[in-house]
């Protein structure tokens, strides 16, 4: 009996063993998730506090009155609904018709079977390689002589041009993973190419493409230097334009600065709120199979 009792009790000692390793793993999340947060956490409280109220306590402290005007006075002054709507007609055409031409390239690629397809799939490794800055030289020309310039068409063609290398190098790799019986059945039910690329491929790429869809808005709405190097009048400026702006002439106003910061990222949340779930495993899906 004695012996029975000892049994228990030192399988109960080792059921309360404490898991250190995971401990120590959600105690690094916790403090990461703060230290991540803590930034956004003092801009939103920036943008509700007055210029004496941000001058007077410090940066982390709740305001004395909170001063939500801040949020109607950067609306108003850095005209965050047409540069908003401009960044988002841009990235609405952009994003999606990047992903379709970068799918059916990819398809082909890792898909079909011609001459030199390697040689061609190392030639678009290489030109997502390409820094931007570089080509901001000839891209001003470029567009100066197609008439292009200071025009949304003009901003979303060079998008299109330096994103969608990246993008085919990334479904190569699905596409590559997908297996050959998938397509073989397809075809033995008499199945065309596009078919089997729009009703078998694509479905089966959707965390691949919510992955990509979520970098590419998220790019496309950041981008700077192409931006301000196409566009000139103020009525085609894109949102990071509007930043720059607005920290120019209002730097010292923290309070709408910091509110105008924050409306112009809202967008990108939303977008990544949709499609996160699909992000994790779709960032990853081009590194299963080469």
């Amino acid at each position: 009996m004695s012996e029975g009792l000892t049994l228990e009790k030192g399988g109960a000692r080792r059921r309360r063993r404490v898991d250190f390793p995971g401990l120590a793993l959600w105690i690094s999340l916790v403090v990461t998730s703060l230290l991540w947060a803590l930034p956004f956490l003092i801009m939103f409280l920036t943008s509700v506090k007055s210029n004496a109220d941000i001058n007077q306590n410090p940066a982390w402290a709740l305001p004395q009155q909170w001063d939500w005007s801040n949020y109607v006075r950067a609306f108003e002054i850095g005209k965050l609904g047409i540069t908003g709507l401009n960044s988002m007609l841009i990235a609405v055409i952009k994003v999606p018709m990047g992903l379709l031409l970068s799918a059916a390239c990819a398809f082909a690629l890792a898909r079909l079977r011609f001459r030199r397809s390697k040689a061609l799939l190392g030639f678009i490794a290489i030109g997502s390689m390409v820094p931007v800055q570089i080509g901001l030289g000839p891209l001003f020309n470029t567009m100066l002589t197609l008439d292009l310039l200071d025009s949304k068409m003009g901003l979303i063609l060079p998008y299109l041009a330096f994103g969608i290398p990246y993008q085919i190098f990334v479904l190569y790799g699905f596409f590559r993973a997908i297996p050959d019986e998938l397509e073989e059945s397809a075809r033995m039910d008499g199945a065309s190419t596009f078919r089997i690329f729009w009703q078998v491929i694509l479905p089966l790429a959707k965390p691949a493409l919510a992955a990509l869809f979520i970098l590419d808005f998220v790019a496309t709405w950041n981008e700077y230097a192409m931006a301000t190097t196409l566009l000139r009048s103020q009525g085609n400026w894109t949102v990071p334009l509007a930043v720059q702006s607005f920290s120019t002439q209002w730097g010292t106003e923290y309070g709408p600065l910091n509110a105008f910061i924050i409306m112009s990222a809202i967008p990108v949340l939303i977008v990544y709120l949709m499609f996160q779930r699909y992000f994790v495993s779709g960032a990853l899906a081009g590194a299963v199979k080469g």
